[in-house]
């Protein structure tokens, strides 16, 4: 099988796309949830087989705004519906 003028473009195609993915894409920006003494509980329930969507609503314990604010650039606020922490704040196992 002969690879002709057409196929190099396509080939070359395919690998600019895939480079441009590589270059975008960069290290994790979002911060993981630490693994302190008042975070300690959340990385349990992780291992011992919780979905993340069963350990959100506990962040709001403490994550509400007002005894632990969020910046300002967060893109979710308290208050604005369900708080999905662990969709973005990652627990490393």
């Amino acid at each position: 099988m002969k690879i002709d003028k057409r196929d190099w473009i396509f080939i070359a195609i395919i690998a600019a796309v895939i480079i441009v993915f590589v270059f975008i894409s960069g290290p994790e920006k979002t911060k993981l949830v630490p693994r302190d003494h008042n975070h300690q509980r959340f990385h349990d329930m992780i291992r011992d087989g919780k979905s993340k969507m069963d350990v959100d609503p506990h962040c709001a314990e403490c994550h509400d705004g007002v005894k632990i604010r969020f910046p300002e650039n967060h893109p979710a606020k308290p208050g604005a519906g369900p708080m999905r922490c662990l969709f973005c704040h990652k627990i490393k196992k």
